[in-house]
């Protein structure tokens, strides 16, 4: 039998998106480690690695060979795993770790991730990246099978049908209750005596196995790798189990065989840019689409400037294709907090120049090639297209890294309905007039494509999950089919209990 120790939930107010806020979000990242001295510590180092994946709140749950111990908090995870006591609060020798931002279930603090179950066969804790694209139909099964959920975060529904299953070993009721989720996912859980990391079937959501001096690891990035000082090993592949115990790694692959798609918004914006990504180092993917973005949509003009931090990589490659000098024309403040929760539309309407500022001497009198990574709404864009014309620029001419957002996601990326992507809704010359620029351009499909080194697309198998650009889909939208079907305009209700 196992027991879980006093767990800690300090509570904060949770933050609450800015109507304006034009920020793509990813919604979380993971880490796991296996019979390491101190893993707690290590978990706290990687999720520092992983902080960009999920900002909200993050947890580690620790097993020291009785109990598990958990703590999970609202906010960063510099303010939450501090103190030398840290390793006290959590101790054991293998850790898994989270960091979240809310697509499913809301902000509150009984949606942060580690969740933990105490089955009859011992305790699970487990920890998840993406989304479930039935997630509400699994539930409402569970429901009205009898289940009660504690939270109404789509990473329960998972730990319930494990908890359901009648099959007699661990491993093999992972794969029961994994076999019936859909959608983009990868996650890690450590049991008594195991740590499992498991990728969705296409391989949407990123997963990696490195080495601690000999000890198992499992991210959603390499540069959580870099940041513990441990050796990549190799990508989980698509649709594979690998179950680490004291014997070692052992791998299968449980689940339908499909070719891969991974999520390409990882090159395009999510991912580290010092993070390799199924084979690929993000930086380089991002400079080439730079590259081939000046190929594609060159203009006249005098100076490069990104929108920092996302957008320099492929500011670099533009101005190195197109032999303009490339300039921090804007710059980043790292030290603003969320400009969101100023109590006046006034105050949060100067939130772009909290987070921006003109760098003057370098726009004045130029005509500007503005490199951005992608275009969501267009709010945030049409801000600083303004602030760079008030700092003094000529013309401004207004590129993406990306081919238009035109499709919702659903599989993790908090990502506005169609009827709010600019893209889908205006033509490239509306959409230029609504930005107030000389020119707008974005990298094609094809030439996203060729900066991934995987050729033309192949409409008949996409290489890459890619329906933000395309809407093709690659999996069954299970609940939204279902919502469709009943004429649902809102989402179905998943609990009476609001956190205040």
């Amino acid at each position: 039998m196992s027991f879980l120790g006093q767990s800690t939930d300090r509570y904060s107010t949770p933050p609450h998106r800015d109507a304006d806020d034009d920020t793509l979000r990813l919604e979380c990242g993971v880490f796991g480690v296996f019979g390491a001295r101190d893993a707690a510590a290590i978990a706290a180092l990687g999720l520092h690695a992983l902080q960009h994946r999920g900002q909200e709140a993050c947890g580690i749950a620790a097993f020291d060979g009785n109990r598990f111990h958990t703590e999970r908090h609202m906010g960063h995870v510099g303010d939450a795993f501090t103190g030398a006591d840290l390793v006290q609060r959590l101790p054991g020798n293998m850790a898994i770790g989270h960091t979240r931002y809310s697509t499913a279930g809301g902000s509150f603090i009984r949606n942060v991730q580690p969740m933990f179950a105490d089955l009859e066969t011992g305790g699970v804790a487990l920890a998840h990246n993406g989304n479930l694209t039935n997630f509400l139909t699994l539930r409402e099964r569970l429901v009205q099978e009898g289940a009660i959920f504690q939270s109404t975060s789509d990473s329960e529904v998972i730990l319930h049908l494990i908890a359901r299953s009648r099959k007699a070993r661990i491993v093999d009721r992972f794969i029961d209750a994994i076999s019936q989720i859909e959608g983009g996912f990868a996650l890690v859980a450590i049991t008594n005596k195991k740590m499992i990391g498991v990728r969705d079937p296409l391989g949407i959501r990123p997963l990696v196995l490195g080495d601690l001096d000999g000890k198992p690891v499992l991210a959603s990035e390499t540069c959580a790798l870099d940041m513990i000082g441990a050796r990549f090993v190799r990508d989980i592949e698509h649709g594979e189990m690998v179950v680490i115990e004291e014997t070692g790694v052992t791998s299968s692959k449980p689940f339908q065989t499909l070719p891969a798609r991974p999520c390409v918004f990882e090159y395009v914006y999510f991912a580290r840019p010092d993070s390799v990504v199924n084979g690929r180092s993000v930086y380089g993917v991002r400079k080439r689409m730079g590259r081939n973005l000046a190929k594609e949509t060159g203009v006249e003009a005098d100076v490069v400037v990104p929108v920092p931090d996302s957008g320099v990589p492929a500011a670099l490659g533009y101005a190195q294709e197109s032999g303009l000098p490339f300039e921090m024309g804007i710059i980043r403040n790292h030290y603003v907090g969320r400009t969101f929760i100023q109590p006046t539309q006034g105050v949060r309407e100067l939130g772009v120049r909290m987070k921006h500022s003109p760098n003057r001497a370098i726009l004045a009198g130029k005509r500007v090639v503005l490199i951005d990574d992608s275009i969501v709404r267009g709010t945030t864009s049409l801000k600083i297209v303004r602030m760079v014309r008030e700092a003094g620029a000529k013309e401004v001419h207004l590129r993406s890294a990306s081919p238009p957002i035109k499709w919702p996601d659903f599989y993790g990326i908090d990502m506005p309905e169609r009827e709010q992507l600019l893209a889908a809704n205006k033509s490239l010359e509306e959409m230029a007039k609504f930005l107030e620029v000389d020119s707008l351009g974005f990298l094609s499909v094809d030439g996203l494509y060729q900066a991934l080194d995987a050729g033309p697309r192949d409409p008949a198998c996409p290489q890459f999950t890619d329906h933000y650009f395309t809407g093709d889909y690659p999996t069954r939208l299970t609940d939204r089919e279902i919502a469709e079907g009943r004429n649902e305009t809102n989402d179905r209700q998943l609990s009476l209990l609001v956190s205040a």
